[in-house]
């Protein structure tokens, strides 16, 4: 089926073949009926499948054919600035024939001209929650007008904390609007959220729940935490890899693994909540260009960056959020290219593997590399199995109200990168 049949006007359809697209995705055929119709939606497909475009194609249109205000009618909300940045591209490579007003805003970025940005009137506004209350608190925006809400990877903004940052936006939109709602995963979380937001919405699912891309070959190497970055050098230098996007699991280890690769000869660098925005935007784009030849990342870059032709993504370390290796892997293998997803693994993190292959349900065979065995001699620290796990359901729980402790909250609150 072509994207004639999802009911697009010609503008869109000429915007969708100038990107070089003829054939719309299953999300896509799908969600696009759906959101034109009117209709509230859960939508979710597999990172990298092309759900952006699956609903900014039908806001457009839908916005197209109404008067504008000056104020937003349509608010995509996201967890990071890197999804923010590439929905807001993508509003814009589509809507080119469309006259419609897209605007940017997230924080640790100078507030000045996203002002500058709103003071002259916008359609479309994409935001990350924390900055958009900075401006609603300005009086710079009111949310008055929104007739399209849209949650962009949801569970991340729970696991990240925004909870409360999205309760106090929903305050300021009309109760009469077509809220939907996207993300890769979805899990018992999401759905008890999705009734707070939606009203009877479609539910869409293109693949199964908590499904990897299939055109990412997954392969797991067993090795000692302290030869990881040997490992990970040797690896890229011996096959001669370039564009290797590695995650890590906190700020400093990035930091020190992007120092130590370069001190092994290949050039490096390193990208988290941490940096600049102006720096990480330097350092995503002398990736993309080839000036560097691997990217160090955390979890803050796994959402919304959109890296064409990648090839290659390492877990350097497996996330405590099982979904997070879902959304890592699925940098690579988009638009139905294929790629290469190795996850180094010590044996103190057996159960993390462990915890990742029930939810995809399915085992990936580990392998040793010739040289870098691991050494049954050295000791295991492994932390208590239902640590991480238990964090997390505690993350989520206060995000719902639910407090794990009578009287009050369970822990501290999340940090946030807005």
């Amino acid at each position: 089926m072509g994207f004639s049949n999802t009911g697009l006007m010609p503008s869109l359809l000429q915007a969708v073949a100038a990107q070089g697209y003829s054939e719309p995705t299953p999300i896509q055929s799908a969600a696009i009926p759906v959101i034109l119709s009117g209709e509230d939606l859960m939508a979710g497909a597999q990172t990298g499948t092309g759900k952006t475009a699956a609903f900014a194609l039908p806001i457009l249109q839908l916005l197209s054919s109404d008067a504008a205000s000056g104020q937003p009618r349509a608010l995509v909300l996201a967890p990071t600035r890197e999804l923010a940045q590439q929905v807001y591209r993508s509003f814009v490579a589509y809507g080119k024939q469309c006259d419609l007003r897209a605007a940017l805003v997230y924080g640790g970025a100078s507030i000045n001209s996203q002002l500058s940005a709103l003071a002259d009137g916008v359609d479309i506004l994409v935001a990350t929650p924390g900055r958009l209350l900075d401006l609603i608190g300005r009086g710079a925006v009111e949310l008055s007008q929104i007739r399209h809400l849209v949650f962009d990877e949801a569970d991340r903004m729970l696991d990240m904390g925004f909870i409360d940052e999205i309760r106090r936006i929903l305050k300021q939109v009309p109760e009469q609007r077509q809220t939907l709602l996207f993300s890769a995963t979805f899990d018992p979380a999401i759905f008890d959220l999705s009734k707070t937001l939606l009203k009877e919405p479609k539910l869409i699912e293109v693949d199964a729940r908590n499904t990897t891309a299939a055109l990412v070959e997954q392969m797991v190497y067993a090795v000692d935490a302290d030869r990881k970055r040997e490992l990970i050098s040797y690896l890229i230098g011996s096959k001669n890899w370039h564009q290797v996007l590695i995650f890590t699991r906190t700020r400093q280890g990035a930091d020190e693994l992007a120092s130590e690769m370069c001190k092994d000869g290949l050039k490096t660098q390193a990208i988290h909540g941490d940096k600049s925005q102006g720096a990480r935007e330097r350092g995503l784009e002398a990736f993309r260009s080839g000036e560097i030849r691997a990217l160090v990342a955390t979890d803050v870059a796994a959402r919304g960056l959109d890296i064409d032709q990648l090839q290659y993504v390492v877990n350097y370390e497996l996330p405590y959020n099982n979904e997070d290796y879902i959304h890592r892997i699925g940098r690579t293998g988009r638009a139905g290219g294929s790629g290469l997803a190795i996850s180094l693994v010590s044996p103190a993190e057996e159960y993390l593997l462990e915890e990742i292959e029930t939810m995809i349900d399915r085992k990936l065979p580990q392998q040793w590399l010739p040289g870098f065995e691991p050494d049954p001699s050295k000791p295991v620290n492994t932390p208590r199995k239902s640590s991480p796990g238990a964090q997390k359901k505690r993350a989520r729980d206060r995000a719902l109200g639910k407090s794990g402790k009578p009287g009050g909250r369970s822990g501290g609150r999340n940090r946030r990168r807005r």
